[in-house]
């Protein structure tokens, strides 16, 4: 129906994250609201230490609340356990992590088949091969991680989380580790990739060029979050 407000595929409800040291409790997150539209992309931005890694956990059911409500894909999350949280990102999220986290042992084609065949895929070599294609890899698909620039290994993982068709995409400092010219391009990649899948896109990141191409830009502070210009 024209005008209808987009589905939320992702969203926070007064949620908290409490966690217990040596040296006492500390509060990460504080009663914290946050709703991602599907097909939006929405930048989290603050210092070190300000929670947004955390939440970005919690949003892609990577981590549980202390407290609160987290819904992912309209079922809530918070209360399910680890096995649940992994089955119902299974196919529907995608996470790219700043690291690559890449298995050494498989190519570059074989760490994007891995996870299609272990959710039993049917045209799981075809999304592979795709998927490769489509961040500019074919010519490399044969080769290992060690093999490959830093540039080279975060598209494979970008590839990795796009082969299954995600509704939504979140990735933890896409361009954190890579030079300036090549963060362009990864920047470039993702947001094409989101337009052309119509998946949402959460992205942490200190890079004011990726904040400023997103619909939206949040600010973390101290657990705290603040709507961006």
């Amino acid at each position: 129906m024209s005008g209808q407000r987009p589905r939320a595929v992702s969203k926070a409800v007064a949620v908290g994250k409490h966690v217990t040291g040596p040296a006492g409790g500390l509060t990460i997150l504080e009663r914290l609201d946050l709703e991602i539209q599907a097909g939006e992309a929405v930048a989290i931005l603050g210092a070190s230490g300000s929670g947004k890694s955390t939440l970005l956990g919690l949003l892609a059911g990577l981590d549980s609340a202390t407290s609160g409500e987290v819904w992912l894909c309209g079922q809530r999350v918070d209360d399910l356990d680890e096995d649940g949280r992994a089955a119902l990102r299974s196919g529907r999220v995608g996470f790219v992590f700043q690291n690559f986290q890449l298995l050494p042992t498989l190519t570059a084609r074989e760490n994007v088949l891995l996870p299609l065949e272990l959710t039993g895929t049917r045209d799981a070599a075809r999304r592979a091969d795709d998927a490769l294609d489509r961040v500019g890899l074919t010519p490399r698909a044969r080769h290992y991680p060690r093999q490959l620039s830093g540039g080279e290994q975060q598209r494979v993982a970008i590839a990795r989380a796009y082969a299954p068709r995600p509704e939504v995409l979140f990735a933890d400092e896409p361009t954190g580790n890579l030079d300036q010219v090549t963060g362009e391009h990864i920047i470039d990649l993702l947001l094409n990739l989101r337009s052309d899948a119509g998946a949402a896109l959460v992205l942490v990141t200190h890079d004011p060029r990726l904040a400023e191409r997103c619909d939206r830009r949040l600010h973390m502070s101290s657990g705290h979050l603040e709507q961006g210009s």
